[in-house]
């Protein structure tokens, strides 16, 4: 178990999901008194979303993590305006939040090519300036990375999520019997006949209290914002972490998932959701799974038997629960087919909405 948790720590090491810089917009150029000649401005410091980037690739690259703009071009004779300072651009995953050190939102980098001006270089000696330049913007800024997937894996530690991962699509994670077997995100693609593809994000695992940041509380609870939908994934036999914690039922199990993202974030509970019942391939697995589908059909008939404190303030309704097991692959094929046709479903039903939008946005312009 020792060797274990080494492993994991150094494969921890191997991700970052945060990372604080130094960003400086360059000194703006000297102003030519004589000939009232300006000064060029500082270049500017800016991020911009790339593709296949990430944050380890940066604090590698550059490990004093310190990004500074050209200065501006002093006026000359030959040139009395000087030249604006070389900006610099900084590379960033999608799926950024930048925040200043103060805490304060300065933005967020969704796509390919996003751009986020972080630092301003400062103006060029002039009239104004008494023709002396001004020195450009300096700030630490905290970026913050939010995975961006279709689906979401939702579940405790060695409910078989990667496993199930592995099976659904062409990821390859650690899989291993020690309980925190992910202990980074891992990104798998789903791929239809018709060539669609479908992101896939298992998580770090949660564990009771991860809310309140215990275990990788909120380093895997941030990474679920961003997912268009939720797939809880449980195992039939039910869940205990260790000799020292609780067992806890598939019911139960499914309450205390609903109830750490709830305490999270509230509005997580009404993202789209599914729930995948795995490790069909154990003993006396259908008995327990009809029992399971019983309880989640009618909740309030189960919760007496269910300690106060696991109660969540309501329950989610998942789309479909589908069995499986990543073991025999049982169930794959079909949790695939629901996966997309829940997509396709809030895919439409978005296009609705913004259809119906521009009608309404129409129709208030034509009186």
């Amino acid at each position: 178990m020792v060797r274990g948790s080494r492993a994991l720590l150094r494969k921890y090491g191997s991700f970052i999901d945060d990372l604080r810089i130094y960003v400086k917009g360059g000194t703006g150029g000297m102003g030519h008194p004589r000939l009232g000649g300006e000064g060029g401005r500082g270049g500017d410091v800016w991020l911009v979303a790339k593709e296949k980037t990430t944050l380890k690739r940066i604090k590698d690259q550059f490990p004093k993590k310190r990004f500074v703009a050209g200065a501006g071009a002093n006026s000359s004779v030959c040139a009395l305006k000087g030249e604006k300072g070389t900006d610099c651009k900084v590379d960033v995953p999608l799926g950024i939040s930048v925040t200043s050190c103060d805490g304060k939102q300065i933005g967020e980098l969704n796509k390919a090519g996003d751009r986020i001006l972080v630092a301003r270089g400062g103006i060029g000696g002039c009239l104004v300036t008494n023709f002396l330049p001004l020195k450009g913007q300096i700030q630490t800024v905290h970026l913050d990375l939010k995975l961006i997937a279709d689906v979401g894996l939702v579940g405790f530690p060695n409910a078989g999520k990667s496993s199930l991962l592995s099976k659904i699509s062409h990821a390859k994670p650690e899989i291993a019997d020690y309980p925190f077997t992910t202990v980074k995100p891992e990104l798998g693609k789903i791929m239809y006949p018709d060539y669609k593809q479908v992101s896939v994000a298992d998580l770090p695992g949660l564990i009771e209290g991860a809310h309140a940041n215990k275990g990788m509380g909120h380093k895997f609870l941030k990474h679920v914002e961003r997912t268009k939908q939720l797939l809880f994934v449980v195992d039939i036999s039910g869940f205990r972490l260790s000799s020292k914690t609780q067992f806890r039922t598939a019911f139960e199990t499914v309450l205390l998932l609903i109830q750490e993202l709830e305490l999270y974030k509230e509005e997580l509970r009404t993202k789209p959701a599914l729930l995948a019942v795995n490790k069909m391939d154990l003993p006396n697995a259908q008995d327990s799974l009809n029992e399971l589908i019983k309880q989640l059909q009618n909740p309030q008939d189960s919760l007496h038997l269910v300690e106060k404190e696991l109660i969540p303030q309501s329950t989610i309704d998942f789309k479909d629960i589908i069995p499986v097991s990543a073991h025999t692959g049982e169930g794959i094929e079909e949790l695939k087919t629901c996966i997309r046709k829940s997509l396709d479903e809030e895919a439409e039903k978005e296009n609705e909405e913004y259809q119906r939008e521009k009608l309404r946005i129409l129709q208030t312009s034509e009186v």
